[in-house]
């Protein structure tokens, strides 16, 4: 059984995408060595690990998200010598490795489905989800794909459809198939051999699919969705119950190839996600825990969503652990999507200190620590295929992957000697990471503090979890583990809001921003934006 102080209890665990990070070579995208060259800063930050977004064998229709080989280093990122080497330098430094895993599908260059195309009769023939048309021709049934249009594509070797639920370069895998776990588990063990910590499972609500192909229902807020996907209900396509006893499987495996404490983290997309975040990793061989969309997926901030949220998370014990992300390389940064005013330091201070209070471990993506605004792509710049598709209304995900800026002065801001893959958005260098680290007021030197006081403090990183009731405009928990007790409080609006803890004489003040009193009491009343964490007196 897991360990109540395994290692990702509470940690804080910073998200590289590859591609952004650092280049190394000059060919515009970022590599591993990239990532070795800047651990030094990662181990900086006090943060306990780092989550590696995908860097395998890959023709990069998705950007890594469509793997074909899952037991090799895309060669624009490196070589298998290189990952060894980031392995040893990370764990050197204390930092503990988590790579994604993505088993909900493959490229379709990937030999798996190519064998699969060959015959219908093959073995590997349902590996994949394949159906045959209807009468008239047309897919087997109403299902769409999360990024547009049909969830179906005709093959015409097999004469038959196959399933992908993102582009038509990623085939869905057929989860149902035994021999399918076990090829994904081979792989799993593999990179657990050489050394990694933990898997994020990418999407993986989405890797069971209802065998009799039922037709999804329509939306029940149909006139409110702003893309073809949103106006079905995902019946048949999300969230299917087998999906339970794969993670079972594959959950069992890697801890006894890891050992105990591995690390093992769903993606659970979805409006409501939180009945399979709870199902996949509360129990025994359940994953150590899950995360969704609940703020990834959030246009605005408020008290509110931050309340219903957690509040799934209430008590310890007799629960799964959810993971918690703020800004990740799917969605626009947190800075610019969950921004209130125009003064950027504030809200970049605020979204710093909430990583401190949630139960579970947290995701900081990279750049988030400066505090970096979502970029401005140019429709001539984009190479996401989402926002591609559904420009001018969305730009995609390319103003989330723009490159770091590591300083100010340097050509594409340290980032690359060449063309960038993406452009640097005008916005970032003057917050580069050069400039930031010899500023002791920076956002950058803030997160530190905040992600140190997480660290040290036993009831922030593994207490008992209370959301507490406050104003409408008031987040506000408490932290308990002994005698420790903490609270975190969070002003979610742009107005002056009167509230304190009760009883506030109790309480110090440990860290804050965004007011000006220093006092070692609560304040009466909380500025906009203003956040503080308070300790019990002992």
């Amino acid at each position: 059984m897991t360990s109540d102080k395994a290692w990702w209890r509470g940690a804080t665990i910073y998200q590289i995408y590859p591609r952004s990070f650092c280049d190394t070579n000059g060919d515009g995208v970022g590599d591993l060595p990239g990532v070795i060259s800047k651990l030094d800063y990662i181990a900086g930050l006090g943060v306990d690990g780092i989550w590696l977004s995908p860097f395998f064998t890959s023709p990069m229709a998705d950007f890594g998200y469509d793997v074909a080989d899952y037991l090799n280093v895309d060669p624009i990122f490196g070589t298998l010598a290189d990952f060894d080497a980031l392995i040893t330098r990370a764990h050197a430094l204390g930092l503990k490795v988590i790579i994604d895993q993505v088993y909900c599908h493959t490229s379709n260059r990937h030999a798996w489905f190519q064998e699969s195309q060959q015959s219908k009769s093959g073995a590997r023939a349902d590996w994949y989800v394949w159906a045959n048309a209807k009468a008239d021709g047309s897919p087997p049934n109403n299902w769409l794909s999360l990024f547009g249009g049909p969830a179906w594509s005709w093959d015409g070797r097999r004469r038959q459809y196959y399933l992908h639920h993102f582009l038509k370069e990623q085939p869905t895998l057929n989860l149902h198939n035994p021999d399918v776990i076990d090829a994904l588990i081979d792989t799993g063990r593999f990179w657990i051999e050489r050394g990694v910590d933990g898997f994020r499972l990418d999407a993986l609500n989405v890797g069971m699919h209802d065998e009799q192909l039922r037709d999804n229902p329509p939306a029940n807020d149909i006139g409110t969705a702003t893309k073809p996907y949103d106006m079905q209900e995902p019946v048949y396509t999300l969230s299917q119950g087998d999906m339970r006893s794969v993670v079972g499987k594959v959950s069992d495996a890697f801890r006894k190839a890891g050992g105990e404490d591995f690390f093992t983290v769903a993606e659970v997309v979805g409006k409501d996600p939180h009945a399979a975040m709870a199902d996949y990793t509360d129990g025994e061989n359940t994953l150590s825990a899950a995360y969704s969309f609940d703020f990834i997926g959030a246009e605005d901030a408020s008290a509110a969503l931050l309340k219903s949220a957690c509040a799934h998370w209430e008590s310890s014990k007799g629960r799964g652990s959810p993971a918690w992300a703020l800004s990740n390389h799917d969605c626009r940064r947190i800075a610019t999507r969950w921004r209130i005013g125009n003064d950027h330091n504030a809200n970049a201070r605020l979204f710093a200190l909430l990583h401190a209070a949630f139960r579970g471990p947290t995701f900081i993506y990279q750049g988030e620590e400066l505090g970096l605004p979502h970029a401005d792509i140019a429709f001539d710049d984009l190479v996401d295929p989402e926002g591609i598709a559904n420009w001018p209304a969305s730009q995609g995900r390319d103003g989330a992957r723009t490159p770091m800026p590591w300083r100010i002065s340097e050509r594409n801001a340290g980032f690359s000697n060449g063309t960038p893959w993406l452009p640097v958005d005008d916005k970032h260098p003057p917050l580069a990471a050069d400039i930031q680290e010899t500023d002791a007021n920076s956002t950058l030197s803030f997160f530190k503090e905040v992600i140190a006081l997480r660290r040290n403090s036993k009831a922030l990183r593994y207490g008992a979890f209370e959301v507490l009731k406050s104003p409408d405009a008031i987040f506000a928990v408490r932290r308990t583990l002994g005698d420790e007790e903490w609270v975190c409080v969070y002003n979610i609006c742009s107005e002056n809001v009167a509230w304190q803890p009760e009883p506030f004489a109790d309480y110090e003040i440990i860290v804050h921003t965004n007011y000006a009193r220093t006092g070692v009491h609560p304040p009466e009343f909380l500025n906009p934006l203003a956040a503080y964490i308070v300790r019990r007196k002992r």
